[in-house]
């Protein structure tokens, strides 16, 4: 299966007193690149969560975000950090002596601020597993997502390379008639600039001449990394980095043949190659 790298996934999992949210969002990155915005109460998980999501995922830029939200429990008081709280107002003190025009912390802004709200911490030990949990449900989500648009990039590329084919077996017959005619008309021009030249010479300059514009080399290798790029779309191995590699090579190919060209026909060929390889190269550069 053809995975994108870009994709989305958001799940809350209930808990005894609190409700743990997952966002998990993929971008397109040459390497895995994760990020990671954690609860404080969950920093100490994320090596645990690094290998989860470096177990499935290869390539992408990953920013995995999960928060905590604790609920006070029914019939027990709220209650307040006042050490906290007096630290809040020493400093308020302090920066209000230098920028004598900042505001004043409102109560809502007290409030909120981290821990001043004293709520039973929950244990690591019994986040660990719901995490876990909570991210490898994410990481399912995530990849049925990016399953989707992958298959999208797959479809698109197969369009193009069946236009590529289409091109190729078009000009692939018209070729020796071509180079024959371009062949008959060099001989002409040699015959009357050159009259005392030997004939079997320019009989011999002419088949050399012939093997170096002939392009059926270069038709056959682009027919064999068409089947190629085929093959590794319909693996289930990251294809990203070896699809790139062959879009460098189809690029090739249709450069020389439209260096060796020599006629309307098989430059136009060469320019719509050039082109389709160009849109495979784009959205490969999606795929993980």
């Amino acid at each position: 299966m053809t995975f994108s790298m870009t994709g989305f996934a958001a799940l809350e999992q209930p808990l005894d007193n609190a409700t743990l949210i997952l966002e998990l969002r993929a971008v397109n990155s040459r390497y895995l690149d994760l990020h990671f915005k954690l609860d404080e109460n969950l920093r100490s998980l994320e090596p645990s969560i690094r290998e989860l999501i470096s177990a499935q995922l290869s390539r992408g830029k990953i920013e995995c975000k999960i928060n905590l939200i604790q609920r006070a429990q029914a019939g027990k008081a709220m209650q307040l950090d006042e050490a906290l709280m007096q630290q809040l107002a020493a400093m308020q003190e302090k920066v209000q002596l230098n920028f004598p025009q900042s505001s004043q912390l409102t109560i809502a802004d007290i409030l909120r601020w981290p821990g001043v709200v004293l709520n039973d911490v929950i244990s690591t030990d019994t986040l660990i597993d719901d995490v876990k949990k909570l991210v490898q449900n994410g990481l399912k989500d995530l990849n049925a997502s990016r399953a989707r648009e992958g298959e999208k990039l797959k479809t698109l590329v197969l369009e193009r390379l069946s236009q590529i084919e289409s091109l190729v077996t078009k000009v692939k017959p018209l070729l020796p008639a071509l180079t024959k005619e371009y062949q008959a008309k060099l001989e002409s021009k040699l015959q009357e600039t050159l009259k005392n030249i030997d004939q079997e010479r320019i009989a011999q300059e002419l088949v050399l001449f012939a093997q170096r514009i002939d392009v059926d080399e270069e038709l056959t290798r682009l027919t064999a990394h068409v089947s190629e790029v085929k093959r590794i779309l319909n693996s289930d191995a990251p294809a990203g980095k070896r699809l790139d590699f062959l879009m460098q090579e189809l690029n090739r190919e249709a450069n020389t043949l439209g260096s060796k060209s020599v006629s309307v026909q098989t430059t136009q060929v060469s320019m719509g190659l050039k082109v389709l390889i160009e849109q495979m190269r784009e959205q490969i550069q999606n795929i993980e």
